[in-house]
Order: structure tokens, then C-alpha cells, then sequence
């Protein structure tokens, strides 16, 4: 059968843009948002051209545009090493306990940038008294001249992250500006093209020469030509259906849109794919939309099955049976088996004590 083609018979054929770079980074979340910060300030004196390609409006994509509660990692007066053993136990050894690390030592150089562009983050004052992120910036000092965070947990900080990717972004626009105007580039921020397929070099098969989208406001397709790429075009939402139905349906707390892409485009050339055997299925609550982790790391809430049994406490020595030292204290992936198991016993519904979450925070609080 002979393949498809489009002869362009019931359409005008899209305006062909041709952009050429050195650098090219597919997607405009916080991952792009950092390398083209990181990049302008490098590259830029060197001559060196950086294109960011956004499907979104940059202010507004990727998951964190919904606005967090807290900065998952922050380390502070904690040990890299020991961030590095939290994260192996956690994700039960199958980590790059390398990349961890490195993440550990340079972690809160981005979190100091973050606040200096106006993150508002939570403090601890000198008396004890713990302020939100207005307050903070009002009477609490820096971090990086020694102010002390809120934590909800040994590495997580609160922030007051309702405008947090608009406030990263607005710094990856500023560094992508700065290196137009020194490289004399026409433009290099381009928003709502879509990035579909990734070209190979007609001269090294080992070799990625550039990507090709369409804009989804305007009849152009666009061929990007550049030496070196990021492709950092979210995560992989749905691949599991969730047990919610209905309206519960579109409760899901990261992107929607994320479909793949970033392992797809690659992989389609040959990419060698690694630590894909981590699947993270977190669980979420039928009356909120966010992550629960600040239920239980900040307010200390507790979850039970229906029986009003700690389901973590019940299934500890099975656990601790089936998966050593792993078990000794239960991470995210353990702490989720033993839910579903109370589920599938017929224990369910899984309760949140969402009346009982405030009693610690209200005695440090006003």
C-alpha cells in the first residue's frame, strides 16, 4: 500500500522558517528556564548563540507554572553525602548517586537566585518566630546572608509560589535578550512552536543536527539547525489511568499536556535512555489538587485506611521481609504499596485527617 503523502491539496502550505544557532533548547519550563540563564552568562561574551523553543508562553509552561508550596531540595546546613543516602533510600538504590550529588552541592546557588529575583520565601526569625514569604522579605534577611528557611521537612523549604515560573521565567527572557542583542540574532525566544521530530546529521548518524515543530497560532512550520541541544520537554503524564472518574478525572497535579516527548524524540534517533526504571506514581486526594506532600511533611497529617489503621505502621515487617534495608523507613514507593494493598484487601477508601493536620503548626504559628 502505497505510504500517505500530502499533496497540500485542501490547504495553503505553512510558511517554512529556517532559524540556525549553536545552542538550541527544546521546551520552556524550569529545566530550559535554567539552561538558558546558565548559557547566556557563559556563552554569551564568547559570541555564542542560544534559541529557546517553547510550545507554551514560557511564563505559564511546565508543571511548577500551577505554583508550589515549598522548594523540594534545599540544602542548607545539610551534607550533600547525606542527601545523596536519603534519595538511594527513598528511590531503593536505583539512583545516579553522581548526578544526586552534584545536585546536592549546587542546589542552593539556584534557590539564592530565585529569592534575589523576588521568590518570596518563608523565615524563621531570631526569636523562633516562623513568618510566610511576604512577611519574610519584609524583616527576615536573605539566605544568602545567613537567613533561615521554614522547612517542612529536613530538606524541603516554604515558599509563597504562586508566581514562581512567572519569576524564573522572566529571568530566562532577560538572559535570552541579552544574548540576542549581542549575537544580532533577529529572534531567539520563540513561543507556541510545537517541537515534533529531531533531525539527524546527514553526515554523522551519532549526531543530532537540529528539530523541526509548527506554531500553533500562526500557518509556519520551523526547522531549527543547531550544534548542540537540550531537549527538556516535561515528563510523561497518564501512562497509568488513575482510579479517579468523572470530574476527578482532570485532577492530575503535573502537566496534562506532557505526553513524552522528551524520551520519544530521542529515543526515535537512538538516544540511550537511563534510570528509565524509575515510575513515579504518587498519590493524589479526590478534594485537592496538589502533591500531599505538605499534608504530611508540613501539617503532619495522617492517612488511614477506612478502619482508621495506619496502613505504613500495619505493612512495616512485610515490608521490612520483602525488602530489607530498604524498609527500615518507608519511602515514597514503599509507603504507596502499602496503600494499595489495604485497597485491594478491600480497606479503602484512604482517608486523609486533614481535621487533625493543624495542631502542631497552630502552636508555632499565627
Amino acid at each position: 500500500m502505497e505510504k500517505e503523502t500530502c499533496t497540500f491539496s485542501y490547504c495553503a502550505k505553512p510558511e517554512v522558517v529556517e532559524v540556525e544557532t549553536d545552542i538550541l533548547l527544546v521546551g520552556g519550563g524550569m529545566a530550559c528556564c535554567g539552561a538558558a540563564y546558565e548559557a547566556a552568562r557563559w556563552a554569551t561574551p564568547k559570541g555564542i548563540k542560544i534559541v529557546m523553543v517553547d510550545k507554551a508562553a514560557t511564563d505559564r509552561s511546565g508543571s511548577v507554572a500551577m505554583g508550589l508550596s515549598a522548594i523540594n531540595t534545599y540544602m542548607g546546613e545539610n551534607d550533600p553525602a547525606d542527601y545523596v543516602r536519603y534519595v538511594r533510600a527513598d528511590l531503593m538504590g536505583i539512583i545516579r548517586e553522581d548526578l544526586v550529588y552534584d545536585l546536592g552541592r549546587h542546589v542552593d546557588d539556584s534557590v539564592h537566585l530565585f529569592e534575589e529575583w523576588g521568590l518570596p520565601i518563608w523565615k524563621t526569625l531570631d526569636d523562633g518566630k516562623k513568618v510566610d514569604g511576604a512577611e519574610g522579605k519584609k524583616v527576615g534577611k536573605l539566605l544568602k546572608d545567613g537567613g533561615k528557611p521554614v522547612r517542612s521537612g529536613r530538606w524541603q523549604i516554604m515558599i509563597n509560589g504562586e508566581s514562581y515560573k512567572v519569576i524564573v521565567a522572566e529571568a530566562a527572557k532577560k538572559a535570552l535578550e541579552y544574548n540576542r542583542q549581542a549575537t544580532g540574532m533577529e529572534q531567539n525566544h520563540f513561543e507556541r512552536v510545537f517541537i515534533v521530530k529531531l533531525i539527524p546529521d546527514a553526515n554523522d548518524p551519532n549526531r543530532v543536527a537540529g528539530a523541526v515543530g509548527f506554531s500553533v497560532r500562526e500557518h509556519k512550520a520551523y526547522v531549527f539547525k543547531a550544534k548542540v541541544m537540550l531537549v527538556a520537554a516535561g515528563g510523561c503524564v497518564n501512562v497509568f489511568r488513575p482510579r479517579s472518574t468523572g470530574e476527578g478525572m482532570g485532577r492530575t497535579w503535573f502537566a496534562v499536556w506532557n505526553a513524552g516527548s522528551t524520551y520519544a524524540m530521542p529515543a526515535e534517533l537512538g538516544a540511550k535512555m537511563v534510570l528509565m526504571e524509575n515510575r513515579f506514581v504518587p498519590a493524589r486526594f479526590k478534594d485537592g489538587y496538589g502533591p500531599v506532600g505538605a499534608w504530611f511533611l508540613f501539617f503532619k497529617a495522617k492517612a488511614t485506611n477506612a478502619l482508621g489503621e495506619d496502613y505504613c505502621a500495619t505493612h512495616h515487617e512485610e515490608l521490612k521481609q520483602k525488602y530489607g534495608k530498604y524498609a527500615e523507613i518507608l519511602g515514597t514507593c514503599l509507603r504507596n504499596e502499602a496503600m494499595m494493598d489495604d485497597m485491594k484487601k478491600g480497606k479503602g477508601p484512604i482517608w486523609m485527617r486533614t481535621d487533625l493536620a493543624f495542631e502542631e503548626a497552630k502552636k508555632v504559628m499565627d
